[in-house]
C-alpha cells in the first residue's frame, strides 16, 4: 500500500468514541520518526464537543493512538484508554 493511498484512507475519516460521542474528523497522525510508532491522532473537533478534557494543539485535539479500538467506517476511540492531560 502506498503512502498516498494509506493517507487517503484515513484523513478526513470521522472519529467516534465507544459511547457514541462524535469527536471530530481526523486531520493528521503524529508518528515517531525512528521507530515508526504512531503516537497521536490529530483531530479537528466537532463544534459541539467539550474539548476541555482533551490535549490540545492550536485548533486541534490530540488523541493517543493507544486509545484506538477500531478503524473501519469510523475511527473508534476507547474513552477508557484516553489519558488525562497533565
Amino acid at each position: 500500500m502506498s503512502k498516498k493511498f494509506a493517507r487517503e484512507l484515513l484523513v478526513n475519516k470521522q472519529v467516534m468514541a465507544t459511547d457514541g460521542t462524535e469527536i471530530g474528523t481526523l486531520n493528521n497522525i503524529v508518528m515517531e520518526v525512528r521507530g515508526g510508532n504512531l503516537i497521536d491522532l490529530v483531530v479537528i473537533p466537532n463544534e459541539n464537543l467539550d474539548t476541555s478534557k482533551y490535549k490540545k494543539e492550536d485548533e486541534f485535539i490530540l488523541l493517543p493512538f493507544t486509545s484506538v479500538s477500531a478503524i473501519k467506517d469510523y475511527i473508534i476511540i476507547d474513552k477508557m484508554k484516553l489519558l488525562p492531560e497533565n
